[in-house]
């Protein structure tokens, strides 16, 4: 009963604090775009390519050592969560790379 307890805590927890990181990461980005009043800056996607694969790389790996601690349902919670990361980094740097092709096109 303790282990369950323990498992559910751990893993609305872990949970919480990184749907607040990612909240907080995109309320500073968005800041920053509204100071430069709407205009680009550079590495703007790079960061944000860094910032979710580093995210889903830490949560694919805090759900390994979920399961190996056999903790359960902080492991399943850790993998969705790297997981919809994962298509966030995937949907990002696939925008990116269109707007870059684009952009490569127009100059020819």
């Amino acid at each position: 009963m303790l282990k369950w307890a323990l498992d559910l805590c751990l893993s609305v927890l872990t949970a919480g604090l990184e749907v607040a990181a990612l909240v907080a990461y995109f309320f500073v980005e968005s800041l920053k775009k509204w100071a430069a009043q709407g205009r680009s800056r550079p590495d703007e996607a790079r960061r944000f390519i860094l910032m979710v694969s580093v995210g889903s790389l830490s949560l694919a790996l805090s759900s390994y050592g979920f399961s190996r601690a056999d903790l359960p349902v902080a492991c399943a919670t850790q993998a969705v969560l790297a997981a919809l990361l994962t298509l966030l980094l995937i949907l990002g740097a696939g925008s990116e790379c269109r707007k870059r092709i684009s952009r490569f096109r127009r100059r020819r």
